[in-house]
């Protein structure tokens, strides 16, 4: 299989949601806590420019698993 970019972005965002997926199924238990705690990033830029209005809001989180899905997903990819 050849390596591209768009395979590479592929493999880190199906990695980011399989490490939110475990997240989110370990929420109700206490020992892995530290595990599934998520920390958001926002970023919300807007404009008024009298032709165009715009509001884009993006929000990212990222936990512990998350981090490791994607560190798995870019293993992955290496061994392709």
């Amino acid at each position: 299989m050849k390596k591209n970019k768009g395979m590479l972005i592929l493999f880190l965002l199906l990695g980011w949601l399989a490490g939110t997926w475990i997240a989110k199924a370990l929420e109700p238990v206490k020992a892995v806590s530290f595990l599934t705690a998520s920390t958001p990033i926002k970023w919300s830029p807007s404009a008024d420019l009298d032709i165009i209005i715009y509001d884009i809001n993006l929000e990212l989180h990222f936990s512990l698993l998350s981090l490791l899905g994607i560190i798995a997903a870019i293993w992955l990819y290496r061994r392709l």
